[in-house]
């Protein structure tokens, strides 16, 4: 018998603290890299991470030993403690107590990697609550509650 592990894409997404605009252009490419490297550390492989100031999307495969909430406890905790370390915004950097996560079935991967990339034009039209209103209804889970 064949035992395989589990390949189960995750998007993940959550804010800065009372959605604050921290992560300026000047920061945005180091924070979303330290990211990927602390899922990477993980054990999870990294499709694409990307965002706006105040919110971050990351699609990754699942580790199959590691639970997702500790997943996202160890990247948030850990890009907060680097980001407050290294002084990269006058603030004090916090992300937001929850998150959003969300299973991708193989077939949606496309689209959603092309959704994360262009999160600038998307953002453009539609705010970070509509944005999650639409993830939600589209994984048949209501509307957004704050």
């Amino acid at each position: 018998m064949i035992h395989t592990l589990p390949c189960i894409w995750i998007h993940a997404v959550w804010s800065t603290k009372d959605k604050a605009p921290f992560i300026q252009p000047s920061i945005e490419k180091a924070v979303h890299m330290f990211i990927a490297n602390q899922l990477e550390d993980a054990g999870c492989t990294v499709r694409i991470i990307n965002g706006m100031p105040d919110h971050v999307h990351c699609l990754f495969r699942q580790n199959a030993v590691r639970t997702v909430p500790g997943i996202i406890k160890q990247v948030k905790g850990s890009s907060s403690l680097w980001i407050n370390r290294q002084q990269m915004i006058p603030a004090r950097f916090a992300w937001q107590r929850g998150y959003a996560v969300y299973s991708v079935s193989p077939s949606s991967l496309e689209w959603l990697q092309h959704h994360i990339r262009e999160q600038k034009v998307h953002h453009q039209q539609k705010t970070y609550h509509e944005e999650m209103g639409h993830f939600l209804r589209m994984h048949g889970m209501g509307e957004v509650r704050y």
